[in-house]
């Protein structure tokens, strides 16, 4: 079992792996984060937006998102730094008391991009819960997982 993590060298230490054999290949990932607002949040949206003293919620939740992914080696120790080619961060209302927020990543390299895109959609649901956190802190953020991954070895899709 101890051979399955790539992260840890034949005396049990961390490392991180090397990419420098892999081949260049188009590479994505979309990853998912489901989170309860409440009524009495997504009441106050209007025109799929909510202003708050802060800014505007989503919008400054995909920024913060795409942050996120650009910085996703520097939170995570073993991630690669990486150049990105996208990131689109897509969040909306999926009924009364929940928002979805997707974030898709994609680029060309050695080494894959499921870690950014869950980054990504994580810290923009904490930045809409610190956005909307002085109307109710009855929020979640109630799941967050890798729904495709397309290149390198393997696809996934989780739907």
């Amino acid at each position: 079992m101890k051979d399955k993590f790539s992260h840890i060298n034949k005396n049990n230490q961390p490392k991180m792996v090397n990419v420098g054999g892999k081949k260049v290949t188009k590479r994505n990932a979309v990853a998912k984060a489901t989170m309860f607002l409440g009524e009495e949040i997504i009441s106050l949206f209007n025109n799929k937006e909510l202003v708050t003293k802060k800014g505007p919620v989503f919008q400054t939740a995909i920024i913060a998102g795409i942050q996120a992914v650009k910085k996703t080696s520097e939170l995570i120790p073993m991630c690669h730094p990486l150049l990105i080619n996208g990131v689109n961060v897509d969040i909306k209302i999926i009924d009364e008391v929940h928002i979805e927020i997707l974030c898709d990543v994609s680029i060309e390299g050695k080494t894959g991009v499921e870690m950014e895109a869950l980054t990504g959609a994580n810290i923009a649901a904490l930045t809409v819960y610190d956005m909307c956190k002085a109307i109710s802190q009855k929020m979640v953020i109630k799941e967050v997982k890798l729904i495709e991954k397309t290149g390198g070895k393997s696809d996934i899709k989780n739907g």
